[in-house]
């Protein structure tokens, strides 16, 4: 199991290096932010379905936050901001919707 943790916060740390621009400047602060997005994912329900009530929205006062929105799909706290702003309560929508961006921008569009 630490063999797995491990890889993923090497791929996460390499995605922030990317995200940044690729530039050479501390590996190691690139380490310890992905180790704390990850211990913070960890903490977070599995999948959106595994959170939502049976009605498949969530009250006002659960709404995702943009953080944690932005670090678990990879899209920028701003395109959280706005995703979360325009598709209200529905959770799996929300999520959908920034999974369907991160992989346009992987796609270069």
């Amino acid at each position: 199991m630490g063999d797995d943790r491990e890889d993923k916060i090497r791929e996460r740390a390499y995605q922030i290096w990317e995200r940044e621009g690729g530039i050479h400047d501390d590996p190691e602060r690139h380490w310890h932010r992905a180790e704390a997005e990850i211990d913070r994912e960890a903490a977070l329900p599995l999948t959106a379905g595994d959170a939502l009530p049976e009605t498949r929205e969530v009250a006002s006062s659960d709404v995702l936050t943009v953080e944690a929105l932005a670090v678990r799909t990879g899209i920028s706290g701003e395109q959280a901001q706005e995703l979360i702003d325009r598709l209200g309560n529905d959770r799996a929508a929300i999520e959908q919707a920034a999974r369907n961006l991160k992989g346009k921008q992987r796609l270069g569009e």
